[in-house]
């Protein structure tokens, strides 16, 4: 019998579900992330956030069938990503990742992972410390 995958080992879908749902809570309240997002209603967002992490980590790949390659930097492109919205984002999303109350092993490599993300997405390079 083989080890389930980190997806599998950590809950599965409502697991990425409330790790989302979590984070677009915080992000809705977010003065500088919340104008970011084209649609008024967060919904899709946290829709397209949760399918691809649960691609990632090893679920089904609904988003790759539905949206194509990730592409996370061209997606991102049009937005302004400099550091002070990459650390709003991190503060939401460890916030998010706290919540899950996950084993230290698998928190740590969850939050690592969005982390260095978080890193790859700045796009502004002039404000970076």
């Amino acid at each position: 019998m083989t080890a389930p995958n980190f997806y599998d080992a950590i809950g599965g879908e409502p697991t990425f579900r409330r790790l989302v749902d979590r984070f677009y809570a915080g992000v809705a309240e977010d003065p500088l992330l919340k104008p970011m997002y084209p649609e008024e209603d967060l919904g899709p967002a946290a829709d397209r956030l949760t399918l691809f992490l649960m691609q990632y980590w090893g679920g089904p790949n609904t988003y790759s069938a539905s949206r194509g390659h990730p592409r996370l930097r061209m997606r991102h492109a049009p937005f302004r990503v400099d550091v002070a919205a990459r650390d709003a984002w991190l503060k939401h999303m460890r916030d998010a990742v706290d919540s899950l109350e996950l084993p230290p092993a698998q928190h740590d490599e969850l939050w690592n992972y969005l982390e260095r993300a978080a890193y790859f997405m700045v796009n502004h390079m002039d404000e970076m410390a």
